[in-house]
Order: C-alpha cells, then sequence, then structure tokens
C-alpha cells in the first residue's frame, strides 16, 4: 500500500493519508460534495482551519516512502506538511529521463532543479544518477530537503544544496558558462524574495535562461504549474516556443480512493533524450504557441534579459 492516499476530497477540502498520518486540509478545487460519511473526517491527526493548525500543531516529523525516497514529514506554514502528493507521478518520469540521458550521453546528466523545495525531484533525479544543483530561495526548505537526503541514503550523492533566486542564480550560471543537460522548475504563482515574482511576467524570461544554460538540445526539461490559467498545453507550449524541444502536457491530478477527484495544477515535459509523459505519448514538436510567449531566437544571437533582480520565490 503507498504511503500517500487522497482519501476523500468535497466541501472545499480533502482528507489524505501520509504514512500512517490522517490529514484534514483546504482545498479550494474541492468543489463536490463528500463521499465519505462524516465519521471518517471526524478525527484526522492534523486539520488546518482559521489560518493554522487546529489539530496536532506538535506532532513529531514523520517519514513516508514514495519512490525509493524516504522523505520527512511535518506539520509546515500554510498547511503544506513538505510532500506535494500529486508530484509522485513526475519523480517517476524523472528517473526515466536521467537514465536514459545517462545511458545516451555516456555520463553523469547535469541537473538543474529550480524552486526545489524539499527535495523530492532534486532526489528522483540524484537517485537516477544525476549531478544535481538544488535551488531555493528558502533556507529551511533547503535543510529540509538535505534531511531528506539523509533519510534516503543520498546524504553522498553529487548534489549542490542552494538557498538562492533561482532566476538570479540561473543568470549567475550563465554568466560562469555552465551547462546543463536536464532542468526541473516548479516555479510559484507569486513571492517576495529579492524582489516580486508574478508567473505571468517572470516565466518567460526564466525560460529564456535556461534555454541558454542547455543550449539546443537539452536532454530533457520538466515545468509544472498549480497556477489556474497554466493548464498542461500552456505549459508545454512554452517548453516549445523558449526552449525550441518537443513538449507535452498533462493535468496534475490526485484520485481519491472514495471515488472523487482533485484537480492541483499542470505539468508539461520534453526533450531531446525524454520519455513520453505517462498516457500521453511521444512529445509534439510544435502546437500553438503560450500566450504572452516570444518566438525562440537561436543560441548565440539570444538578447541579454532586462537588467534588474526578480525573486523565485516559492508559492
Amino acid at each position: 500500500m503507498s504511503d500517500l492516499e487522497l482519501l476523500d476530497c468535497g466541501g472545499g477540502r480533502r482528507l489524505e493519508r501520509f504514512g500512517a498520518v490522517t490529514v484534514d486540509r483546504p482545498a479550494a478545487q474541492a468543489g463536490e460534495p463528500r463521499r465519505l460519511p462524516d465519521s471518517d473526517w471526524a478525527r484526522p491527526t492534523l486539520r488546518w482551519g482559521r489560518g493554522g493548525w487546529v489539530r496536532g500543531a506538535a506532532a513529531d516529523p514523520w517519514p513516508v516512502r514514495v519512490g525509493g525516497l524516504t522523505l520527512e514529514c511535518r506539520p509546515a506554514a500554510g498547511g503544506q506538511v513538505g510532500v506535494f502528493p500529486e508530484h509522485a507521478l513526475t519523480w517517476g518520469w524523472l528517473d526515466a529521463a536521467v537514465r536514459s540521458s545517462a545511458a545516451t550521453l555516456g555520463r553523469e546528466p547535469e541537473v538543474l532543479s529550480l524552486f526545489g523545495y524539499t527535495g523530492g525531484a532534486s532526489l528522483a533525479c540524484a537517485r537516477a544518477g544525476a549531478r544535481v544543483a538544488h535551488v531555493d530561495a528558502s533556507r529551511p526548505a533547503v535543510a529540509w530537503a538535505r534531511r531528506n537526503a539523509e533519510l534516503s541514503g543520498l546524504s553522498g550523492a553529487p548534489v549542490r544544496w542552494l538557498a538562492d533566486d533561482a532566476r538570479a542564480f540561473a543568470r549567475r550560471e550563465r554568466r560562469r558558462g555552465r551547462r546543463y543537460d536536464g532542468v526541473v522548475l516548479d516555479p510559484p504563482t507569486y513571492g517576495h524574495g529579492s524582489g516580486a515574482w508574478r508567473i505571468e511576467d517572470g516565466l518567460p524570461d526564466l525560460l529564456d535562461e535556461i534555454a541558454a544554460l542547455c543550449g539546443p538540445r537539452p536532454s530533457f526539461v520538466l515545468l509544472s504549474a498549480h497556477t489556474p490559467g497554466f493548464d498542461g498545453e500552456r505549459l508545454a507550449a512554452l517548453l516549445r516556443d523558449h526552449l525550441g524541444i518537443p513538449a507535452d502536457g498533462a493535468p496534475l491530478r490526485l484520485d481519491a480512493s472514495s471515488g472523487g477527484r482533485l484537480e492541483l495544477g499542470a505539468w508539461a515535459a520534453g526533450g531531446v533524450h525524454a520519455p513520453p509523459l505517462p498516457g500521453v505519448g511521444p512529445a509534439r514538436s510544435r502546437r500553438r504557441s503560450a500566450p504572452g510567449s516570444r518566438p525562440r531566437a537561436p543560441v548565440g544571437s539570444r538578447p541579454s534579459p532586462p537588467p534588474g533582480r526578480r525573486t523565485a520565490a516559492r508559492r
């Protein structure tokens, strides 16, 4: 039995199981009626409400096993527990992408993981044999990710743990002449760090920086978002327009054991060594352009991004 399970959702809330711990917290997307009886919702281990944990706030950290990783959960700000269950599917895709890239390149792929949070995606890449630069603007999140590396037996893996603004870091890496074979990014809708970040304004420029870091044929790129209006096709169009790679998109969703379904965002992925998305088939090379995107300039003729620092803080 999986350590991650959506038990039920509805009435603006979600009831989940993380290992032996049940969690009741808000979910704006859960507009349908609940399917389980009230008695099943009555006594969760943790409950978020009125802007804080109203039940179980003092709970000790506990581990969950996901895709060969051991990740630490704990009550955190905003009703989070340190793991986004809807991303577990993408970690399996990353494992296959890294292994395919390593076999083709004949070496360990270099992977850039932006907005890395508590490290699930970064550690999935490291476990598959990549050298990873894990970047998140939150120092506590980076410390949490390092703890997850220890729990997963990956404390000695070639991972650079970096508390930094994602866009500023990507810009500096471009100036240093660094190159990456693969990139993973999960940008927030908005945030504050060294400046204001809005996904509509910041993501196209960040993808241009990534294109310069990867060159004309990145092995793989995975982009996910939880922002309304950024569905899988829009994210895939952004990858095609800014990185010139075949890409497809799909929803990030959880199916509840009660029969409900929770839509939680979207993801898109592609690249020259990338496997197909589960249930989608080979990535498409060209469809519609993303709203507001710019045609991709050839590598070497790309203009420098405008000056000024923008943040890349976690959602």
